[in-house]
């Protein structure tokens, strides 16, 4: 199948991201003499105004980043911790085995603002104003509302209106549900940036003094104050059917800080791949690189039933040991040398047999004793988990849309210098927590991630982070700058980003090509959200696979589930040319809104 648009080159700079407004504010910036980091901050913002149903200035942010001329790529942490009156107890008092999905309990510490000014602070050249620009002209002039946002909205208005005012002064702003393709706007999200904006201004004349005087007018300004005096107003509905109140409170925010250090990363023949750390879960990239290096990849042939096979196993091992090792770094102990090691690697590779593996198996590094909490199935999640014993009782079955799975987006620039970042920006999203009507945005719910057991490396604890699923990737080779990309789709991000990296650096296929062959994944992966159900050997193909192959799986002992084609990731890259003489993007076809620009 040819592919549905040539892989763009040019020599200015290159930019993808999971909508068009999005990559064209980037390209705006770079045109203008700003650098790649610039532009993935102008980017960032404009996404959460014009895919709200995905992100919002309320949620979080995971970045990987290459400064020209530099061996190495940085992480930026901009996923903020539970608060500090958050415990396991603080959940059980409220007769809770989960953190609901929805609503005020599962906020975390907003860490997208964070996370985008330390980027641009340390990485970028750009005054705030230039990057906040185009974000506040969509907010206060309008764009075209996406389908996908209009169906959410539409499907939640009940909802907004009677139980999360807020978000209906947000999002009904013009009595019914706005219509796909409408011009849609958001004037409180932009007063609030203009506000905060002419706050940092007025502190100073310095660039990067204002960066950080908008830091701290969002954590310990009118921001933080709004977000307060919101959380301390009264409890709101959530899904477990009942009214709860928040436990974020200012000091979590005001004590809060994004975090920059080196990604982990891994050699694969002449590159090396680079992952935020085990705070996410970045490093199942590099676990699944290791295991693969085994096995002759072009020799099964792209697509095969060997290649989906022993692609699906090593995920299946890799991700059993982000269950059981996984979490903040600064409140566990996480074996990642160990983890990517080769004696482990060796030994795990072993199990890789010819049947599929129905269980989960976690390793046991330095002799360590693996745990994973009990999990429920997807079957067993429907009619035993808290929401659906609720709905039973009457809980009105809209507060089923607040809990269902939403996406992410993803951003990604190189510039002619040499500079890449990629960018997994996520949460605070319209439907799962009450919109702040003064600030014109709702608070995340990441903190659903997180488990409410003892000695997990992901149990809840006050203060810690909970492990993301926010997962962007870097690229070099042989030491200079080759690709950054990245895709929504929550668990399965690093799966589908790595049958993208494979099918160019293994197959040779141009990097349009490799977002558009048929993707695939299991779902014998324990979601990260409540209620973590997971469904073993299920393993979920487009339909345009071989049906030989679709059978060939099924003999091996996999339950095949086919989807309709096109249907699953939507990977986003920007990049260089192997000669590194142009720089180079591509956008996925799903869901039909990502899109490329070079110049």
């Amino acid at each position: 199948m040819l592919p549905s648009k040539p892989e763009l080159h040019g020599s200015v700079g290159a930019v993808a991201s999971t909508h068009w407004l999005a990559s064209s504010a980037a390209m705006r910036i770079l045109t203008s003499g700003g650098n790649a980091f610039d532009a993935a901050v102008a980017a960032g913002f404009v996404l959460q105004v014009v895919e709200p149903h995905f992100n919002g200035p309320g949620g979080d942010v995971s970045l990987v980043v290459h400064r020209a001329g530099r061996d190495d790529v940085q992480e930026i942490c901009g996923q903020g911790p539970m608060p500090h009156a958050a415990s396991i107890d603080a959940f059980n008092r409220l007769g809770l085995s989960s953190i609901p999905g929805s609503g005020l309990l599962p906020a975390c510490v907003p860490g997208a603002f964070g996370g985008w000014m330390r980027l641009l602070r340390e990485f970028g050249t750009m005054r705030l104003a230039d990057v906040l620009s185009p974000a506040i002209g969509y907010a206060e002039g309008g764009f075209p509302l996406l389908p996908e946002t209009a169906l959410a909205i539409s499907t939640l208005a009940p909802l907004f209106r009677e139980e999360w005012p807020g978000s209906g002064e947000t999002y009904l702003t013009s009595g019914p549900s706005p219509a796909a393709g409408s011009r849609f706007r958001n004037p409180t999200i932009a007063q609030t940036y203009q506000r905060l904006l002419k706050t940092a201004e007025s502190a100073s004349s310095d660039r990067e003094a204002q960066i950080e005087a908008a830091h701290h007018v969002f954590y310990q300004g009118f921001v933080a104050q709004e977000i307060s005096d919101f959380l301390a107003s009264g409890p709101m509905l959530d899904a477990t059917g009942r009214r709860n109140r928040g436990l974020l409170t200012g000091e979590d925010l005001a004590r809060w800080e994004p975090t920059v250090a080196t990604a982990p990363s891994r050699a694969y023949g002449p590159y090396r791949v680079f992952k935020p750390g085990p705070w996410s879960q970045g490093p199942v990239f590099l676990q699944q690189l290791a295991l693969l290096e085994g096995f002759d990849l072009r020799e099964m042939g792209q697509g095969s039933a060997d290649y989906l096979h022993t692609m699906v196993e090593c995920t299946k091992l890799a991700m059993s040991d982000r269950e059981a090792w996984y979490g903040d770094p600064a409140f566990t102990d996480v074996p990642l040398d160990t983890l990517l090691g080769e004696d482990y690697t060796l030994r795990r590779r072993a199990m890789v047999g010819d049947s599929a593996a129905l269980t989960l198996r976690p390793g046991a590094p330095n002799g360590r004793t693996p745990f994973i909490p009990p999990l429920p199935t997807q079957d067993d999640a429907g009619p035993d988990s808290e929401l659906m014993s609720q709905l039973r009782n009457g809980l009105p079955t809209i507060l089923r849309a607040t809990t269902a799975k939403a996406d992410t987006c993803t951003v990604t620039v190189t510039d002619r210098r040499g500079n890449m970042v990629a960018a997994t920006p996520s949460g605070g999203w319209m439907k799962s927590s009450p919109a702040i009507g003064s600030l014109g945005f709702p608070l995340g719910t990441r903190g659903q991630s997180m488990y409410l057991v003892e000695g997990h490396p992901n149990s809840l604890e006050p203060g810690k982070r909970p492990r993301t699923t926010l997962s962007p990737t870097l690229v070099l080779r042989e030491g200079r700058p080759f690709l950054a990309f990245g895709t929504p789709g929550g668990d399965r991000q690093d799966q589908w980003t790595l049958q993208f990296f494979l099918n160019a650096v293994e197959f040779g296929l141009d990097l349009q090509q490799s977002t558009e062959t048929t993707v695939f994944h299991t779902d014998q992966v324990p979601a990260s959200f409540t209620p973590h159900a997971y469904r073993p050997g299920v393993l979920v193909v487009e339909e345009t696979c071989d049906p030989q192959t679709v059978e060939a799986l099924r003999r091996r002992g996999h339950e095949l589930e086919l989807v309709p084609a096109y249907s699953l990731g939507r990977v986003c890259t920007a990049g260089f040319t192997p000669d590194g003489e142009f720089v180079r993007a591509a956008a996925s076809p799903r869901g039909r809104h990502a899109y490329a620009v070079c110049t």
